[in-house]
């Protein structure tokens, strides 16, 4: 695991010094100043993740805070397959010169970057590597930030099992660029095979279920009047027994982020890019609470 992220270092180093995608001037962009922003699941190093779309959207965002929840590099594939382009190293560097900026960078790992878990209580180009974190928004409220793993059965008992349905996972996302490429030349939008799945199979819907109460469960018990976690690919915002449960999804289909407002309010956007829009990409806002 340690060679995996020793490895991580020199790559962005030496990519960087030849097109630091990241570093780009980004003041003529529109931008929209949040206090603080929160994304996981990135999956950084698999063909999967839609590392384009992620620098837009960080590019036109930024924020005095971020949180990174888990699941931003992942090393259970990159352990099978060496895959890091460009946009990936783009991605690394822009989150490393938003640190050096000023922006508060927090790195809570996931299961597939449990790596960095070996290096908790340190730091990284100036982001902060914690198991776990706590953040108090504008208006008072304790959200405990955690990845989710340590909730999911499969990963803590059946280890091998997780590792088999992420490789189905992944063979369902390669399916799905495939359709969606055949969709864009058809005039239609964007459509998630895996999403639909999960919709419709009961003993996903189940499963998704009882990981949001089991997280909302902790975050109460802990005293947190809210918890944000990712891990599922879900992006949800909703009350649980009281508990504000927010999971701000991923960047491999659902390219989500759950955001504060200046006045503590939360809310989830979705960032639509700009080859969806004939023009420059932008961000459709939920609901804020």
């Amino acid at each position: 695991m340690r060679n995996l992220f020793d490895a991580l270092g020199p790559a962005v180093h030496r990519f960087g010094s030849e097109r630091d995608g990241g570093n780009t001037d980004d003041d003529q962009l529109p931008r929209k100043h949040y206090r603080t922003i929160f994304i996981s699941d990135l999956h950084l190093g698999t063909p999967g993740c839609q590392a384009a779309a992620l620098l837009e959207f960080l590019k036109t965002h930024p924020s005095d805070n971020l949180y990174l929840v888990g699941d931003i590099v992942d090393g259970w594939q990159l352990r099978r397959k060496w895959y890091w382009p460009q946009s990936h190293n783009d991605v690394l560097q822009k989150l490393l010169r938003r640190a050096r900026k000023g922006c508060r960078i927090v790195f809570v790992p996931g299961n597939h970057d449990e790596f960095a878990r070996e290096f908790i209580g340190h730091q990284f180009g100036g982001i902060e590597i914690m198991e776990e974190a706590v953040h108090t928004t504008a208006d008072g409220r304790q959200l405990w930030i955690v990845h989710g793993d340590y909730f999911d059965a499969v990963v803590q008992c059946a280890r091998w099992l997780a590792y088999v349905g992420d490789n189905l996972y992944e063979l369902t996302l390669r399916l799905n660029r495939h359709l969606n490429r055949l969709r864009a030349r058809m005039g239609l939008p964007y459509w998630s095979l895996s999403a639909y799945l999960k919709h419709k199979v009961k003993s996903a819907l189940n499963y998704v279920t009882d990981f949001e109460v089991a997280v909302a469960g902790e975050a109460c018990r802990r005293g947190h009047q809210g918890v944000v976690c990712g891990h599922i690919h879900r992006a949800e915002m909703r009350e649980i027994n009281g508990i504000l449960y927010c999971n701000d999804g991923d960047w491999v289909e659902s390219r989500s982020a759950l955001v504060e407002y200046f006045d503590g309010s939360l809310a989830l956007v979705h960032w639509v890019p700009a080859d969806q829009t004939q023009g420059r990409g932008h961000v459709a806002h939920g609901v804020a609470v």
